[in-house]
């Protein structure tokens, strides 16, 4: 993945530490539950960019279930 600095500690990444620390299904859980977080505000907080976070985190989601089967 590619992120801003701020979510990197050196060389590792917030979101790979989170999939390693949760393991397969807590990190799918993980990336499902913020999808549904994105969706379900956009209209009230974050317009647009909510929804692109939302499908960061959906195909996330995708690639993390299709290494699972």
């Amino acid at each position: 993945p590619t992120s801003p600095a701020h979510y990197r500690q050196g060389s590792v990444e917030c979101i790979e530490a989170i999939r390693s620390a949760l393991g397969s299904n807590g990190f799918c859980d993980y990336c499902a539950g913020n999808v549904l977080k994105y969706v379900f505000r956009w209209r009230h907080k974050n317009g647009v960019e909510d929804l692109k976070k939302a499908q960061v985190y959906l195909s996330w989601l995708i690639d993390a279930a299709a290494e699972e089967q």
